[in-house]
């Protein structure tokens, strides 16, 4: 016999009290964060409103402030929660390959590209920070755990070829890293790719030339130092 019932076996009815224009949930924060990603993979940001975020949680249109503040509070919380999510999935891919330092810099651009496409109203809100709260330290956190797997992974590639992983021309490949990922999903998400991906499904694409892309990638992120200065200055005596 259940220890936790009642004399008699029964367990007593539970009523959810509704109001008018109210609902009483157990997690208000998560549903108007559920609520916004249903709004915005269905309208967009341009379709998002605080107002229609509330209606889908079921909650009075003044409820989100307790949480959020505001509209850009809410899309904040959610574009951190975005970066989270990023995080998670480059942990991920990266316990699944293998521990060659290449191995684990070509994971994290894969799982990057592959968020992008699993998840597009969330990783093209996570960049757009005129619609976010500036200076937010939940985001800030966010995106800098999410930028630490791509700068530490990069730093172990090129530490097993001898070269410094830190310093102005680490910054330089970095940026070089991050440019390439980011604009390679970019330009799928918004349709540029489409005379290339021909009749391939979006993450068949991804997958197959999105690893092509960081391999020719990596050529120039794990060259010597001066590499590509060299070559120019040869062209231009030539």
């Amino acid at each position: 016999m259940r220890a936790d019932l009642p004399p008699g076996g029964k367990r007593p009815r539970r009523t959810v009290a509704r109001q008018a224009g109210s609902y009483h949930h157990g997690d208000l924060r998560q549903a108007l964060l559920d609520a916004a990603q249903s709004l915005l993979d269905e309208r967009g940001l341009e379709g998002f409103t605080l107002r229609e975020c509330a209606r889908r949680a079921g909650v009075s249109h003044a409820a989100p402030a307790h949480h959020f503040g505001d509209a850009a509070g809410l899309l904040t919380a959610f574009a951190a929660e975005g970066f989270r999510q990023l995080s998670a999935m480059m942990r991920a891919y990266r316990d699944k390959a293998t521990a060659s330092p290449q191995a684990q810099l070509r994971a994290v651009g894969l799982a990057y590209i592959d968020f992008a496409i699993g998840h597009r109203a969330r990783f093209q809100l996570m960049f757009r920070y005129d619609r976010l709260s500036p200076g937010d330290a939940g985001l800030e956190q966010a995106g800098s755990e999410a930028a630490g797997h791509l700068s530490t992974t990069l730093a172990g590639a090129l530490a097993e070829r001898g070269l410094d992983g830190q310093g102005q021309d680490f910054e330089r490949r970095l940026l070089l890293a991050w440019s390439a990922v980011h604009g390679f999903a970019t330009l799928l998400l918004e349709g540029r790719l489409d005379g290339w991906r021909g009749r391939q499904s979006v993450p068949a694409f991804a997958s197959r030339t999105g690893d092509d892309v960081l391999a020719v990638l990596e050529v120039a992120l794990l060259a010597p130092p001066g590499a590509g200065t060299r070559r120019r200055s040869r062209g231009r005596t030539a």
